[in-house]
Formats: C-alpha cells, sequence, structure tokens
C-alpha cells in the first residue's frame, strides 16, 4: 500500500512528487488547491512513508550501465512497476498532476491506462530527461552517473545537492533552498533502492514516441529559469500532443508550484475551469 493523504472535495487531483522528495513537497498548494478541488497527494514506492516495492533485485543493486545500441535498459520497466503500483492503489479515473520524475510517471500512466487519467498536469516535465543525439534538452549522461556515484557515497548530501540544483536561480532561491531541506527527511529517508530506481528511469526512459496518442487535455507548467528540464522540452510536449498547452512562469526554476504558489494554483484552477465553458 501507498501513504496517501485526502484534503477537500469537489473533483480529484493525485499529486505526484519528484525525485528523492514525498507527498508532503505539496503541502501548501495542496491546501489552496483543496478549495475546488479533492486534492490527494502519494508518496512513491520507497519514498517518505510508503514502503518499497518488492521488485527482485531491485533493493541493494547498484545502476546497470546504459545497455548498447539505444535500447531502454531498466529504467521504462521500473517505471511500469510505478504506474502499476498507482493503477492498483487507485481504482477511480483521477485528474493527475507530476512534477518532474512524477510528470513522466503521470505521463506514461496517461499512455498505459487512458481511461484512468481524466486530464493531465505536467510541472516542469520532459518526455526525456537525459540527453540524446536527438535530444538536446536533457542531462547529460557524465552527470546523471556522477549523481548516481555520489549516491552510493552518501545519498543525503547528493539530495542536498540535487535540490539546490533544482531551485538554481529561482526568485526567492535562499527561502526556497531552507524549505526544501527542512522538508527532505520529514517523512524519513527514501530508501536507497528506490533512489537508484528513479535515476534509472531518468536515465533510460524516453516517452516521445507515444506522445502523439496522448490525448488527454494536458497543462504543461515550465520554470523559465528551470536548468534541469528546460521550458523548451514543455513546448515540445505541447507540439506534440494533440490537446496540450504551455504555461511559462516567469522567474521560476525547477519548482514553480514553491516559488510561485499563486500563479500555479491560478494556472491549475484555470485550466480545470475552461473545460466546462
Amino acid at each position: 500500500m501507498l501513504y496517501v493523504e485526502r484534503i477537500g472535495s469537489g473533483e480529484p487531483l493525485l499529486l505526484i512528487h519528484g525525485w528523492g522528495m514525498h507527498g508532503g513537497v505539496w503541502t501548501d498548494v495542496a491546501q489552496k488547491l483543496s478549495e475546488d478541488f479533492q486534492v490527494i497527494s502519494v508518496d512513491l514506492p520507497g519514498f517518505g512513508m510508503s514502503s518499497m516495492l518488492h521488485i527482485p533485485q531491485q533493493r541493494d543493486m547498484a545502476i546497470a550501465p546504459s545497455p548498447p545500441g539505444g535500447g531502454v535498459g531498466r529504467g521504462l520497466a521500473l517505471l511500469d512497476d510505478l504506474v502499476e503500483a498507482l493503477s492498483q492503489q487507485f481504482s477511480e479515473p483521477l485528474n493527475v498532476c507530476g512534477w518532474s520524475l512524477g510528470g513522466q510517471v503521470a505521463l506514461h500512466w496517461a499512455g498505459r491506462e487512458p481511461a484512468k487519467v481524466r486530464r493531465l498536469v505536467l510541472v516542469t516535465s520532459t518526455p526525456c530527461f537525459a540527453e540524446r543525439e536527438d535530444w538536446l534538452f536533457g542531462m547529460t549522461g557524465e552527470v546523471l552517473a556522477k549523481f548516481a556515484a555520489e549516491l552510493e557515497q552518501n545519498h543525503a548530501a547528493t539530495l542536498r545537492r540535487f535540490i539546490a540544483l533544482q531551485l538554481r536561480g529561482s526568485e526567492n532561491e535562499r527561502e526556497l533552498l531552507a524549505l526544501l531541506r527542512e522538508r527532505l527527511f520529514s517523512r524519513g529517508e527514501p530508501d536507497m533502492g528506490a533512489l537508484r530506481g528513479g535515476l534509472e528511469i531518468l536515465r533510460d526512459a524516453d516517452l516521445r514516441a507515444g506522445l502523439p496518442q496522448i490525448a488527454q487535455p494536458t497543462l504543461l507548467i515550465a520554470g523559465e529559469r528551470d536548468k534541469l528540464t528546460p521550458p523548451e522540452a514543455s513546448y515540445y510536449l505541447a507540439q506534440t500532443m494533440p490537446s496540450a498547452r504551455v504555461v511559462e512562469v516567469a522567474g521560476a526554476a525547477h519548482a514553480p508550484f514553491l516559488s510561485h504558489p499563486q500563479q500555479f494554483v491560478e494556472a491549475v484552477t484555470d485550466f480545470f475551469k475552461a473545460k466546462d465553458k
């Protein structure tokens, strides 16, 4: 079972956090969104208060090298496992909002089970986190490999560095960094297997081929100053998906729901109100 919190009433909106974090990262905007929605926040397996998935060899397994020939590797299988865990937890159709890695989970879920995912909000998300020869809006393999190596040496310090990278260049950067560091381990430390698996997903998953088939109405929220998933990735999604549009938040980096919560909430509520007109 996954740890889930629900507040508010109305149309269900599931919030999925990013790598290394937990559902508590949404606390402030969840309160605001609960005025219009039944807001559901979840801790992904191995993060926060959710137990780890029982996947053979996942726990205590270092990140394997990328397969030769451009294969998808183990990361896409792990992404399937996360989607399956969410699908088993939530039987009812949902609107899904995913941040960063959570956005890839939401995107993959929408493609696999279109009847389960009504509408999508993808926050600083990308169909392909890692750089490829034909994809220049991703993180280099060398940087991802360095994160993986540092994770084995000192996972707490690596997570703190990752938080700093997410917020670099954002308005209110210093205050936001203090807030995220305070919340990072507020629900306990994440499972090492979950951290490794998340990095494998970020390294291996390339969801571009399936984008034209994801027909759910989609809001893409980009941060103007995002160094991890630049706004170009959101505009690519908007051009490739049948029913998607971008809201770019000026002055925001990788966490616009923290740096610009009012703009974030207004963008989400306006997106849902538009469907009723």
